[in-house]
């Protein structure tokens, strides 16, 4: 689901509430009316747009009651700061997601998902002992879930100060955070405009603009065949 239209949508605060309150459990429209304190006029039209996003599903009852449940599992990051604002497109939750080599500076324990049941123990005992292990397994995702709040708090904080202080080295204040993407590129790369506007995917003329500014104010120098940062004859 677009970014936009999840900001959009949970902008409302009843929105908000009701998915709060069927993150809980599965309700029907007098449960979400009287929790909200909303009449079950104004309910069903927020229902009707929560569905529609497909954040929710409805099911009835053998009495005829419907019951509306969260179908999907979402995560949207907002992001603001002297530097930038955006938000990443919600995407949904994989326990199937391959992690080996794309997060090197983080630690994942992997965890194996091994049987119980081996056909001599009692079958009782064996899923008393999957339901150990899943709610063990529970525990520490709740632990990583909190340290990642953490870290990304921190990794936010640190981005901002680093761009403040390239703002202030630079001299560069307009589209600073683009400026720092393309000397982290001439660092991480050749040094090359091609290999700079290929990691930025930017073409080729914005960059070359981009390193001419830069160059103009003292901060790169091209040595005739690639873009270093400082002073050559420092």
């Amino acid at each position: 689901m677009d970014s936009a239209v999840l900001l959009d949508l949970l902008g409302n605060e009843n929105r908000r509430r009701i998915l709060r309150l069927l993150s809980q459990k599965p309700c029907y429209v007098t449960e979400i009316s009287e929790y909200i304190d909303v009449s079950p006029k104004a309910v069903i039209d927020h229902l009707r747009k929560l569905e529609e996003a497909g954040l929710i599903e409805s099911r009835t009852d053998d009495q005829r009651r419907k019951y509306f449940h969260i179908t999907r599992s979402l995560r949207l990051e907002v992001d603001v700061s002297p530097h930038s604002f955006g938000a990443k497109s919600a995407y949904p939750a994989s326990s199937t997601l391959d992690m080996s080599g794309r997060c090197p500076h983080l630690s994942l324990e992997e965890t194996a998902k091994n049987g119980h049941d081996d056909g001599d123990s009692d079958h009782t005992e064996g899923d008393r002992g999957d339901i150990e292990e899943l709610a063990a397994e529970f525990g520490r995702l709740q632990s990583l879930d909190r340290e990642l709040s953490l870290a990304q708090r921190w990794v936010h904080g640190r981005l901002t100060e680093t761009l403040e202080e390239l703002t202030s080295r630079t001299g560069i204040d307009a589209d600073c955070r683009f400026y720092a993407k393309i000397l982290a590129a001439i660092v991480e790369t050749d040094g090359s405009t091609e290999a700079v506007a290929d990691q930025l995917t930017a073409s080729s003329d914005v960059i070359e603009d981009s390193l001419s500014r830069l160059e103009r104010a003292d901060v790169i120098e091209y040595d005739g065949n690639c873009w270093q940062i400082g002073s050559l004859d420092a």
